[in-house]
């Protein structure tokens, strides 16, 4: 598996409670959810293959 860097993010209160919602509802942790919008956003703006 490739090594991940961590870093902090600072979120308004309901963003956090959106997310965590959304996670919450695709059985992922909020890291693993934030991975897959990034992931699908890179990929959707042609910047991943």
């Amino acid at each position: 598996m490739a090594k991940k860097k961590p870093f902090v993010l600072r979120l308004d209160p309901e963003t956090l409670a959106a997310l965590e919602k959304w996670a919450a509802d695709d059985f992922r942790s909020i890291n693993g959810q934030l991975e897959w919008i990034i992931d699908k956003a890179l990929k959707s703006a042609g910047r991943k293959k």
